[in-house]
């Protein structure tokens, strides 16, 4: 399933009707989200956010609820056997009208408290501006939601420009093109927008020529609050120890600004203060660790 040869963004994203086709049904769809954290939680990772849109899961006649309680009842095992905490973020799609996303805004807000936590927009950027769906976005907001959108990826700065000051998006997944407004970079660092980089499928959708010249190393330089991400674990065929092994070698990052790159994810996440404290509290006992054991 890895994706090798994708031409674009829009083209990688093609990909997915093979893996869809298996996630119709509610039993099939809560194991994999339970797989999904269990492999995550193998590979070291404390804390996931899955982000899914719904309105994919219904070709069978899935009812958008149960395309929500299902993984989320999958994340509530993954907890009591291996100890990860999970949470769902729900995306609208931007190819699909923006009445769709409105009524996924409100499904989210619905499970608010529930295993959700988050609305997002996805999808190809090229001829479908964030804008469309504003109302979605600040149906979401007005509820208390917390907002991310994926920009700059197939499109360039002003698409991350549009998640931001018209959607309200205080993340933004990818911001690949970003770089390319320093103006706009600069602001978005001083207004603390997380950008979430995902350094493997970035490269796979040409967002960036290569490891090397991908933007994160210059995000991190500039003080901007920038997290490592995995994007698609099976189609990129990358765990979260893959990406920062790749900010290591390709981007020279050390073990110290590593660690600040990990804190920073836990730092952005969506979820209330106490819960971010006790995350944060266990992965700086863990990182003292390994400073201990890498002497």
């Amino acid at each position: 399933m890895y994706v090798r040869d994708a031409r674009h963004l829009e083209d990688y994203l093609t990909r997915f009707d093979t893996t869809l086709s298996v996630m119709q049904s509610v039993a099939s769809l809560e194991r994999i989200t339970y797989e999904l954290a269990e492999d995550a939680a193998a590979d070291g990772v404390r804390y996931i956010e899955v982000r899914y849109a719904p309105v994919l899961n219904q070709q069978w006649g899935m009812t958008l609820d149960e395309a929500v309680d299902a993984p989320a009842r999958g994340l509530e095992r993954a907890f009591k056997d291996h100890g990860i905490t999970g949470r769902l973020i729900i995306c609208a799609l931007r190819h699909l009208p923006p009445s769709v996303s409105l009524e996924l805004a409100r499904l989210a807000v619905s499970w608010q408290g529930r295993g959700v936590v988050g609305f997002d927009l996805a999808g190809g950027e090229a001829g479908h501006p964030a804008a469309v769906h504003q109302s979605a976005f600040h149906h979401a907001l007005d509820h208390g939601m917390f907002c991310t959108c994926h920009a700059g990826e197939g499109a360039g700065a002003e698409s991350v420009r549009e998640a931001v000051h018209v959607c309200g998006a205080t993340r933004i997944g990818h911001g690949t093109r970003l770089i390319e407004d320093e103006r706009l970079t600069d602001e978005l660092g001083e207004r603390g927008i997380v950008i979430e980089a995902c350094l493997t499928s970035n490269v796979q959708t040409r967002a960036a020529k290569d490891f090397a010249s991908h933007p994160l190393r210059a995000f991190f330089d500039r003080g901007m609050k920038v997290t490592l991400n995995t994007d698609n674990r099976l189609m990129s065929g990358v765990t979260l120890t893959d990406e920062y092994a790749h900010a290591a070698r390709e981007l020279h990052f050390t073990f110290d600004e590593l660690c600040r790159l990990s804190r920073t994810g836990f730092e952005g996440a969506f979820l209330p203060d106490d819960e971010k404290r006790a995350l944060l509290e266990r992965v700086d006992r863990e990182f003292a660790s390994l400073r201990q054991e890498l002497g």
